[in-house]
């Protein structure tokens, strides 16, 4: 299995387990207190990890965004580390957990609709048809909501949210072959910091010690990891097929929000579940091999020597992998399976 795959249904998990907890914190957390806090844990949980990698690896190399690639990074920070988990979080205050969770899916529409029309990135017919029922499961949540819910409003805030999401993740392909744990952490402590300066100058309560606590390791794993995977899957993936495989999120969110008795099973649930199950599966079962060309290219990633990175060293390697460094990639034409990643952003 492509490791991208892998990346995106770790993280797809996190992150859905985390929208029921979320939504549990919401009566003793204000929502814009609750997004800086979720944020803040993620950035501060990964600079800790951050400094536990450079203990154990002090000269290893950081690839860092460079030049425009910090745009993409600044723009993506602002719609989805402030203004998305805000809307999310007065989203989650208004409908059910359930509800809220498989409406999270529209992210992954959004994505790849954007990545498609607006940033030109490969798709075919069968991502399309998964799209296809994954926009009727959340028409179905928005016309027959889970839980009871009858305001407009929380869905709609739901998926505007996932309307920023989207072009968060579209920009941070952008940056993608960065190191994924910088890039988190950089997003979590700006965004986390927005919202919660936000807070204290609206003069919102600000929520207990043992609320925040909670919310910081709720931050931590399903903000914070799961945006580190995230972007690996992006670099794997692409943005698209990314989206795809995160998809999967509001399925385990959805399934802790029953199990913790904040929602009931209900046939609205159940006939959401099984159309976004299909529209998974389609994007999860596709397979693209063409006649391709590589144009030459010169970027730092961390990678293994595998077909794509046949190159010189010019300095002493101890022969570990993966390893972080600037290489270069001669032009190149061949055909394999392959995804739209850092190394297939080709015109069809």
């Amino acid at each position: 299995m492509k490791p991208g795959i892998g990346y995106g249904l770790a993280s797809a998990a996190l992150f859905g387990v985390s929208t029921p907890l979320a939504k549990a914190l919401v009566g003793s957390v204000a929502p814009l207190w609750l997004a800086a806090i979720l944020y803040l844990g993620a950035g501060a949980g990964l600079l800790l990890v951050l400094a536990l990698r450079r203990v154990r690896a002090p000269s290893a190399p950081l690839a860092l965004p460079v030049g425009a690639e910090w745009i993409w990074v600044a723009s993506a920070i602002a719609l989805g580390g402030i203004v998305g988990p805000v809307a999310l979080m007065y989203g989650l205050a208004r409908t059910s957990g359930a509800a809220a969770s498989l409406l999270l899916n529209l992210e992954a529409v959004l994505t790849a609709l954007l990545a498609w029309f607006l940033f030109k990135e490969n798709f075919d017919r069968r991502i399309a048809l998964g799209i296809l029922a994954i926009v009727l499961a959340a028409v179905l949540l928005t016309a027959a909501p889970a839980g009871g819910s009858t305001s407009p409003m929380g869905p709609a805030l739901v998926a505007f949210a996932c309307l920023c999401w989207a072009f968060d993740n579209n920009l941070t392909r952008r940056a993608s072959a960065s190191d994924a744990v910088v890039l988190a952490a950089v997003k979590g402590i700006v965004a986390g910091s927005v919202n919660g300066g936000l807070a204290f100058a609206l003069g919102i309560t600000m929520p207990s010690l043992v609320a925040a606590t909670a919310g910081a390791l709720v931050g931590f794993v399903g903000y914070g990891v799961s945006l580190a995977l995230f972007v690996l899957a992006l670099r794997h993936l692409g943005t698209a097929r990314t989206g795809a495989y995160f998809s999967v999120a509001p399925f385990f969110g959805a399934a802790v929000a029953v199990l913790m008795g904040q929602d009931a099973l209900t046939w609205s649930l159940t006939v959401a579940a099984a159309l976004m199950a299909l529209g998974v599966w389609l994007h999860v079962s596709e397979r693209h091999a063409h006649e391709h060309r590589h144009e030459s290219l010169e970027h730092t990633h961390s990678h293994v020597h595998d077909a794509h990175h046949q190159h010189d060293h010019a300095f002493t390697w101890d022969g570990k992998e993966p390893h972080t460094h600037r290489h270069f990639h001669p032009a190149i034409t061949h055909t394999h399976p392959h995804y739209p990643d850092v190394h297939h952003r080709h015109r069809h």
